[in-house]
Parts: structure tokens; sequence; C-alpha cells
């Protein structure tokens, strides 16, 4: 497959729709996600155009690994979880549904199970104040 330039996220690094930030630099960004598995699930994306881990550039991916532990590390301080489920998929097989590269961060808690991956969309106000929870929480780190 190749990779669509006009793929959601690629939109939202343009900054042609709009997300939940909770971290940019340079080569990153990291948002809430909009159908999220638990509450404080976190996507971290490279800028550059890469479909997979597979053919992303490796400055980007490392770029990306070194942003996802810092938004974990974030969100483990928010939302004080009993675990932390860092993924990232490759291929629809695999359960890849938007293609280009993206690592999850889930807070995983003991009292209830994970929603399933890209089902229910979340209320816009929830996922703003679960960002701002997660950007105090880099702020402090």
């Amino acid at each position: 497959m190749a990779y669509d330039p006009n793929n959601v996220f690629a939109r939202i690094v343009r900054g042609e729709l709009p997300c939940h930030s909770v971290y940019e630099d340079d080569q990153t960004l990291s948002f809430m996600d909009l159908m999220p598995q638990s509450p404080g699930h976190t996507l971290i994306i490279p800028k550059v155009a890469g479909e997979n881990i597979l053919d992303t550039p490796l400055d980007s991916v490392e770029a990306a690994i070194r942003v996802t532990q810092r938004v974990a590390q974030a969100v483990e301080k928010a939302f004080r979880p009993q675990g932390l489920i860092v993924t990232q998929f490759n291929g629809q097989a695999a359960g890849q549904t938007v293609f280009h590269l993206h690592f999850h961060v889930i807070p995983v808690y003991a009292a209830g199970a994970l929603n399933l991956h890209a089902r229910a969309m979340a209320d816009a106000a929830v996922l703003a104040g679960h960002a701002e929870k997660i950007r105090a929480s880099i702020a402090d780190t």
C-alpha cells in the first residue's frame, strides 16, 4: 500500500484537522485518541510521512519512541493506572486503522476492561480535560 498523504494523521500534522494535543516538537506530535480504549489513551506520531514502522525513516521512528516514553511517563503520573500498554500496529491484518506510523499509550485500570480499538468516539470535553492533565504532567518532567 502506498502512503496516503490525506490520511487523518497527516491532515492533523498539517493543521487541517483539530486534535487534543498533548505534546509537540519539530519531529513529533502527541494527542488524545478520539476513540480511546481507556481514559488517558494517547497517540504519538512522527510528523514525516510513513505508513508504518517498516517504511518510516529511522530518525523519525527514534524521535517517536523517545516521545512515547515521555508521554507514557506523563500518562502514568496524571492517571495513576495499574499498568500501561504501549503498542504499535503494522498493516490492516495487525489492527492498523490509520496508515501513518503511530504509537498508542493505553492506561490499564484494575476496575475495568479496555474498550475495543477504534470503535466509539469519546466526548470532546473529556478528551480536552485528559489532554490538559497530561500536558501538566509533561511540564513537570
